[in-house]
């Protein structure tokens, strides 16, 4: 049995990607935890469009932990 959930490593790892904000097309980098980060340039808000684990995984609170497990919920609705 595994001890940590493959599908969670970028979570619990985080790592960046970079995104071109859809408003004036500058690089965005967001971090796999992020659900959402401004525009540096315009300030435009750009989401992250990849789900993640937690919003299908009846084990996602605790693996990641509570904490990380709510800022990552709390993220989805804002």
């Amino acid at each position: 049995m595994l001890d940590k959930c493959p599908g969670a490593a970028n979570i619990r790892t985080p790592t960046i990607t970079v995104k071109k904000c859809p408003e004036c097309g500058a690089e965005v980098e967001m971090f796999s935890t992020d659900m959402k980060a401004e525009c540096s340039k315009c300030g435009f808000t750009v989401y992250r469009d990849l789900q993640s684990c937690i919003q299908w995984c009846r084990y996602a609170e605790k693996c990641l932990g509570e904490e990380l497990y709510r800022k990552l919920k709390k993220g989805e609705s804002d």
